[in-house]
């Protein structure tokens, strides 16, 4: 059993690597165009209702089979969790604004405020790690319970499911008040 130390230096390390290139990568394979064709489609509520059935199907695959699936699948539901929030974000993002062309900085200030990190004028390191390490937690606190076949498919599919809606919430509510992003 690790302690709990090290279980926070496995965070650290697994969050420094996300934030390093991993967000850029997700950014950048998204279809920003597709995301607007989807809410001009769709409508910014169904839209995201899609983006969190997306979510919970593969927490639902890595939760269903015990430890093997959930060994296997934990990387594939992190990285479908993590391009599913940035759908939403960008969605909403587009929705309000009416534009649905960002940068990188611009949008992944959005991510640490809806996040609740503090952000400063520039797009720090430490901002990155912070939204990794808070996206990292989320999913460990659920880690065990997805041990279980059949039952973690359930938690794990309802817990991506109300992750992503709830972010959603959040992205919403701060979009509502104008926001002034200044990106040097």
């Amino acid at each position: 059993m690790k302690s709990l130390k090290q279980i926070g230096t496995d965070i650290k390390h697994y969050s420094e690597q996300l934030s390093h290139d991993g967000f850029k990568q997700v950014f950048d394979h998204i279809d920003q165009l597709n995301v607007k064709k989807g809410v001009d489609k769709l409508g910014l509520d169904k839209f995201i209702n899609q983006c969190a059935i997306m979510a919970a199907g593969s927490g639902a695959i890595s939760g269903s089979g015990g430890v093997l699936t959930m060994v296997i699948g934990m990387p594939v539901d992190v990285l479908n969790l993590i391009t599913q929030q940035f759908r939403v974000t960008m969605a909403i993002m587009y929705h309000n604004r009416g534009s649905y062309q960002m940068g990188f900085d611009e949008f992944m200030k959005l991510v640490a405020i809806s996040f609740k990190v503090e952000t400063g004028i520039a797009l720090s390191k430490t901002m990155m790690e912070s939204v990794a390490e808070k996206i990292i937690l989320n999913l460990g606190v659920r880690t065990a319970e997805r041990l279980v076949p059949v039952v973690g498919a359930v938690i794990g599919g309802t817990t991506n499911y109300l992750f992503i809606k709830r972010m959603a919430k959040s992205v919403k509510e701060m979009q509502e008040l104008p926001i002034v992003i200044q990106v040097n």
